[in-house]
C-alpha cells in the first residue's frame, strides 16, 4: 500500500510540474502586436528606434504608415495591432528635463516598460543610476542630475 501511495503523490506532482510548465510557455509568448514588430519592422532595423521615439498613437499611426510607404511588409488589417502595441509599450514619456536622455541613454540596455514600472523615491532613483553608472552607463554629471530629477518627479511612488 505505500509503494502505491508513493507512486500516486509521484505521479500527481510530475503532472503538476508539467501543467505549469505548459503555462509558463503560453505567459512568455509575445502578444500579436509584438510578433509583428519583431518580424516586419526589424526585417530593416533593429528596435533602437522604436525605443527611442516614444510616441502617441497618432504618431505611431503616422510612423507605421511611413514605413509601409518606404516598403515594410505590413497588412492593412495588422495596423491597428502594431499602433495599438506601440503606443502601449512604447508610448510618450512625460515632458520635461531628463526626458531625451532617457529616451537616448537609458533604452540603450531597457525598454521604456522597466522605466515605467518603476515608482520610485528621488533615493530609490539615485541609486538605480548609480548602479547603471557602475555597469557602464554613459551619464555625465549634468545628465545625471537631470535625468534623477525628470524620474523623481514623473515616475515616483504612488
Amino acid at each position: 500500500m505505500r509503494l502505491g501511495l508513493r507512486y500516486a503523490v509521484t505521479i500527481a506532482l510530475v503532472g503538476a510540474a508539467v501543467s505549469l510548465a505548459g503555462q509558463g510557455q503560453n505567459a512568455t509568448r509575445p502578444e500579436p502586436g509584438e510578433q509583428i514588430v519583431n518580424t516586419a519592422c526589424t526585417t530593416c532595423h533593429d528596435t533602437r528606434p522604436i525605443d527611442t521615439q516614444a510616441l502617441d498613437e497618432a504618431g505611431w499611426t503616422q510612423e507605421v504608415k511611413a514605413m509601409i510607404e518606404m516598403g515594410a511588409e505590413l497588412k492593412e488589417t495588422d495596423v491597428p495591432l502594431v499602433v495599438d502595441y506601440l503606443t502601449r509599450y512604447h508610448g510618450p514619456l512625460p515632458d520635461g528635463p531628463g526626458k531625451e536622455v532617457v529616451l537616448i541613454v537609458c533604452t540603450q540596455c531597457h525598454d521604456l516598460q522597466r522605466v515605467r514600472r518603476e515608482r520610485l523615491s528621488a533615493e530609490g532613483w539615485s541609486e538605480i543610476l548609480l548602479a547603471m553608472l557602475n555597469e557602464g552607463a554613459p551619464l555625465t554629471d549634468k545628465d545625471f542630475a537631470s535625468v534623477l530629477r525628470y524620474l523623481a518627479r514623473n515616475f515616483r511612488p504612488e
